[in-house]
């Protein structure tokens, strides 16, 4: 870990946009994959002080729908149902060892998975936009990735803080109530 009282560094970040619904759909998606690469990015830096020094952080993002996600959460969770987001972390998610990489070298932190149907459902829950909820969900995806969990109720709110300071970070102003 780098020692907190160094300046945050300007981190490099690349996200890799899948879309396996707007485009099925034959719809725009709201956010495009270089202002989610821009989000994902100051998250990053905003978190520079805990990561170890990278050349670029990258994942993938892959849009999707509810059989899909269903499929995948039956597959790796045991659990036969659609959800909002799936992470699955490159590293290892309880002890990341950044040690091993070369400050030089990229780092890849893994792949989200996030069904449009259930974040569409859950937005209007919410009364806020996809947009919105998207955002919301790849913060989530990105914390799992990063080796952040939830298995206790102060963990997830320290979690759903962090979303949400994302989302601030971004100049999106509306506040998740969830």
């Amino acid at each position: 870990m780098r020692e907190n009282n160094q300046n945050p560094q300007s981190i490099a970040a690349t996200l890799y946009l899948q879309d396996n619904f707007f485009e099925v759909q034959q719809r725009p998606c709201p956010v495009n994959e270089v202002t989610l690469s821009q989000y994902v990015q100051r998250w990053l830096e905003s978190l520079s002080e805990t990561l170890e020094p990278a050349s670029e952080y990258e994942l993938s993002l892959r849009l999707t729908g509810d059989a899909e996600i269903q499929s995948l959460n039956a597959e790796y969770r045991h659990q036969d149902q659609p959800t909002d987001v799936l992470a699955f972390a490159e590293l290892d998610v309880d002890f990341p060892d950044f040690a091993k990489f070369h400050p030089d070298e990229s780092i890849y932190l893994g792949d989200i998975v996030i069904s449009i149907e259930t974040a569409q459902r859950q937005a209007e829950q919410q009364q806020h936009s996809l947009t919105v909820e998207l955002l919301w969900l790849l913060a989530h995806g990105l914390l799992h990735l990063l080796g952040w969990d939830h298995p206790t109720e102060a963990r997830l709110q320290e979690m759903l803080t962090q979303q949400q300071q994302f989302i601030d970070l971004v100049g999106v102003s509306h506040r998740y109530c969830k």
